[in-house]
């Protein structure tokens, strides 16, 4: 289930726009505060975020520009202000997306699938994979740990993949080496052990050590 943040000062339209979500089928989220936005979302860790733009401390250009700096989630803003300058800066900022208030509730609802679609591939049962801290998007192949996101290679993705799907359990190097390279018949065993180590380095860059153990002659662990 997608996760919604909502981040809407007037409490009458944020708590409509929750009951909706969550009929729709969304876990929905508002936000109580409006000073710390930012810790809100590394704390919610969202799928996509309704944002508004005029809000009590800083407004909703603002905030948009210090997610941009860590997450590329899809962002839709949603205004009364319908001016074309409010349109062009809220996408400049980084937004996916703008609709204006008052709005059709099915219009936001499709788009907000068309951007989870475009972004995590909407079809899919399982989006994420969480051990220890750590969440692997599989739509995206993003790595999210303790507020901080790193973008991994497809390669990587699916070591890490196979890693989580198997949590507390040695994942044989022959096992890795033909889910991710089964069409090759001239893959060196040394090319598994770059792309690991490769792997372990981005995620020494978000605090995430000794996340990936070695079986010595076996294969790897999480």
């Amino acid at each position: 289930m997608y996760k919604i943040m909502i981040v809407e000062d007037d409490p009458s339209v944020s708590s409509a726009l929750s009951s909706v979500l969550t009929g729709w089928g969304f876990d929905a989220y508002t936000t109580p505060t409006f000073d710390n936005i930012l810790q809100q979302f590394e704390e919610l860790k969202p799928d996509l975020v309704l944002m508004d733009l005029n809000l009590p401390e800083r407004n909703g250009f603002y905030w948009t520009s210090e997610i941009r700096k860590t997450s590329s989630v899809p962002i839709i803003f949603i205004s009364s202000a319908d001016e074309n300058m409010n349109v062009i800066s809220a996408l400049n900022q980084g937004a996916d997306d703008y609709i204006t208030k008052p709005f059709d509730i099915t219009v936001l609802v499709s788009k907000i699938r068309a951007l989870l679609r475009r972004t995590f591939d909407y079809t899919s049962h399982i989006d994420y994979l969480e051990h220890k801290g750590v969440r692997l998007n599989i739509g995206n192949n993003e790595v999210s740990f303790n507020g901080k996101t790193i973008d991994l290679s497809k390669n990587e993705a699916k070591i890490l993949k196979i890693l989580m799907e198997n949590k507390d359990t040695i994942v044989k190097r022959e096992f890795l080496m033909d889910a991710l390279w089964k069409t090759d018949c001239y893959i060196d065993e040394n090319t598994l052990s770059v792309n690991v180590n490769r792997l372990r380095r981005k995620l020494e860059s978000i605090s995430l050590f000794d996340f990936i153990q070695t079986r010595k002659g076996i294969g790897y662990m999480v």
